[in-house]
């Protein structure tokens, strides 16, 4: 049997990427979610990575892990081992496939998908809707939960509607969004991990309850060193009032995003988050428009497609910036 790995790709609509293979291909013209085989010595993480890369010109973030599905073809066994990712990109540059799509999580069982695809894409489709638990028990179980039990529940969490149930729950119990700021800081990198992420899509639901910790998350920055985490934390500034932030903190916040924007070794998403952040820092300080302007077009001329795509729509609201600037002084 050999193991194969597949992505089911979600987009900031949290549409899902599938792609359709050739002609001339094991399955012609089928649908199915990127991926391919683990070489040896390589684990199914590094494997799903490399394949996207390889694949589609992407980079992913791994959020979570479905169940195996073992499918006999009859020529051949496999046992796909499916991962739920997001992406900041929104073009892949197909090298092996023919086609691609985004679709929306409730028409995936309506496409022509390969036989193991349809049980992964049933899966998915499950884990996004489906709780056994009711709003009152998911409350009164967080409510009472002790710190193994809570580390349990954020490291095994594996759907959206327990992801949602969480944010709730975060806002209901002030321990509970304190204790996902904690593990945060966890040198458990798979705890520290899905904990910033939850903690981003309780922000997402109820943007004021991170304000008041803004400045910790501004100060810890140049200190973390979970690439997930930081991303996570960037994601929520790019997305937040920093007009709330003192100025010595905005000056922080713009070094810190500069030198990410700048890095040859960021990943994109937190070139991404830094683009939006020094935009928003550059309403409150225009003179940081025109760097912001240079750093990114420098960016751009190497880019990927979704660098360039955030890019121009950055490049669009500095612009504005300054015609506003030059509006003013003709006013006054």
């Amino acid at each position: 049997m050999v193991d194969v790995t597949c992505a089911i790709i979600r987009n900031d609509e949290n549409e899902v990427l599938v792609v359709q293979r050739g002609m001339k291909s094991d399955h012609p013209l089928k649908w199915e979610f990127p991926g391919g085989k683990t070489n040896s010595g390589e684990s199914h993480e590094e494997c799903i990575v490399r394949e996207i890369s390889e694949e589609l010109g992407m980079g992913i973030i791994i959020c979570s892990r479905l169940g195996d599905v073992e499918y006999d073809y009859g020529l051949k066994q496999i046992r796909l081992i499916p991962f739920v990712c997001d992406t900041l990109e929104e073009m892949p540059v197909l090298t092996e496939h023919i086609f691609f799509r985004w679709v929306d999580c409730k028409d995936l069982q309506e496409i022509d998908l390969c036989g193991a695809d349809i049980i992964v894409a049933r899966k998915y489709v499950q884990s996004t809707g489906s709780s056994e638990k009711t709003d009152d028990e998911n409350s009164s179980e967080t409510t009472s939960v002790d710190d193994d039990g809570l580390r349990q529940i954020i490291t095994n969490m594996s759907s959206m509607k327990e992801v949602e149930w969480f944010c709730d729950s975060a806002l209901e119990n002030p321990a509970i969004f304190r204790k996902l700021l904690e593990y945060s800081w966890s040198d458990d990198k798979k705890l520290s991990f899905r904990a910033s992420w939850i903690l981003t899509k309780v922000c997402d639901k109820f943007p004021e309850i991170i304000y008041p910790h803004l400045p910790q998350i501004v100060d810890a920055l140049p200190e973390i060193e979970n690439e997930s985490v930081e991303r996570s934390f960037l994601r929520i500034l790019s997305l937040s009032d920093v007009s709330q932030l003192s100025e010595q903190h905005h000056g922080s916040l713009a070094n810190y995003s500069f030198s990410e924007l700048n890095s040859p070794t960021s990943a994109i998403a937190i070139k991404a988050y830094s683009m939006e952040i020094l935009y928003r820092l550059s309403v409150i300080y225009p003179q940081l428009a025109n760097e912001l302007a240079v750093s990114i077009r420098a960016l751009m001329e190497e880019g990927s497609a979704g660098i360039v795509s955030r890019g121009n729509a950055v490049l669009k609201k500095i612009t504005e910036i300054t015609l506003n600037r030059l509006s003013s002084r003709r006013l006054s």
